[in-house]
């Protein structure tokens, strides 16, 4: 026996590993319109949607809803019990954990980081207190942020490379810095916005925005 398994190895290393995958697939859900790479692991009561692709070396845990033309890069971990919304992009090395959920057209660059407890320690088990962090529709994580647990990112806000969220972002904001500070705002083309002297923004769509009390609007 031991040397039919050393032959089979030995012959074609990558086979077994397919059908490790296979299994998975069949134990996750029945659809199967979407690329997961053949590295990466797909645990049961997965629920995967069209077009989405997962690539090398990632990991979804059980219960992980995952919406339509999303994409994992490499070295992802997502779940357990994570839902995260239709055409998210997820970029290499990053885990979002129990806890996180990702509305619709999110991106999370590069090694951004969640966190899920405040005052973690490797003796005290506290997964009875995970706190929330909701990434609301559109908004942008740069590579190497940290987005501290028990807060909200409001939609199509830009967080950038390395800031620190620690507190509740608005919509539309631009946020930079350790911890992270708001310098300015956003459009939902991602380009920041300037102000006329009548306070309006006319951004390289063609949108429009005003600042209406403290937060920034779409205006016709």
């Amino acid at each position: 026996m031991k040397k039919k398994f050393e032959d089979l190895t030995l012959s074609n290393e990558r086979e077994p590993r397919r059908e490790i995958v296979k299994l998975l697939y069949q134990k996750s859900e029945t659809n199967t319109n979407y690329f997961v790479h053949e590295s990466s692991f797909i645990d049961p009561n997965v629920t995967i949607g069209d077009n989405t692709k997962i690539w090398h070396f990632s990991h979804i845990l059980p219960n992980t809803v995952i919406g339509k033309n999303c994409s994992f890069g490499q070295n992802c971990v997502a779940g357990p019990n994570v839902k995260i919304g239709n055409g998210v992009k997820v970029q290499n090395n990053v885990s979002i954990y129990e806890g996180v959920e990702i509305e619709d057209d999110v991106f999370l660059g590069p090694s951004m980081v969640f966190t899920n407890v405040i005052n973690p320690r490797a003796f005290i088990q506290r997964k009875d207190e995970f706190k929330k962090i909701l990434l609301k529709k559109g908004c942008s994580i740069g590579a190497n942020a940290t987005i501290v647990c028990g807060v909200t990112i409001g939609e199509y806000a830009l967080i950038g490379s390395g800031a620190v969220v620690n507190k509740d972002v608005k919509p539309f904001a631009l946020m930079v810095g350790v911890p992270a500070r708001q310098i300015g705002w956003v459009g939902i083309s991602g380009n920041t916005l300037t102000f006329d002297e009548n306070g309006v923004a006319v951004d390289s769509d063609g949108r429009k925005y005003a600042i209406i009390g403290d937060n920034l609007k779409e205006i016709l």
